[in-house]
Formats: C-alpha cells, sequence, structure tokens
C-alpha cells in the first residue's frame, strides 16, 4: 500500500506535467520518467522541482540534482523520502 510520500508525489507528477488520471497510479519503482516520460522535458523539471519543495515541505540544493533521480520513479520516490525524513 503506497504510503503519503508516494501518494503525494504521484499527485505531484500528475499535476505538473497534466498526465492523464490514474497515468501516475500505475507507476512502480521501475517505471522511466526524464527521457521516457514526452512531458517531462527539461523545462517541465524546473516546475516539477519547485512544486515537491512547495508541496512536501522539503529544500533541494542545486548539488542534488542529477539525472539518476529524475531517472525512475523509485529514483525521485526514494530522492524524496530521504528529504521528507532528513
Amino acid at each position: 500500500m503506497p504510503d503519503q510520500t508516494d501518494l503525494l508525489l504521484r499527485r505531484i507528477l500528475t499535476d505538473v506535467l497534466g498526465l492523464k488520471p490514474g497515468q501516475a497510479d500505475t507507476f512502480d519503482d521501475d517505471t522511466g520518467l526524464f527521457g521516457h516520460l514526452p512531458e517531462l522535458d527539461s523545462m517541465a523539471v524546473a516546475g516539477l522541482l519547485t512544486e515537491l519543495e512547495d508541496r512536501l515541505d522539503i529544500i533541494i540544493e542545486d548539488d542534488e540534482i542529477e539525472g539518476e533521480m529524475l531517472e525512475t520513479y523509485g529514483g525521485l520516490l526514494a530522492f524524496v523520502e530521504a528529504k521528507r525524513g532528513a
């Protein structure tokens, strides 16, 4: 069962990227994001990071942003969970 952070992340991805309702519900840890979802391009990344900060009450430093974190849903979720737990 998804936890609160997981549910929030799926909602944020849906809102920011304009995904179809329910599309993010099918994401698993290996679901590709950047380079796989046409909606998540370099312009969308900035908006996504801003929304993550605002809605999850975290601060993402520039040096923490790396391609690996945006490569898969599981990678992004692990990053966000670590930030929230810090």
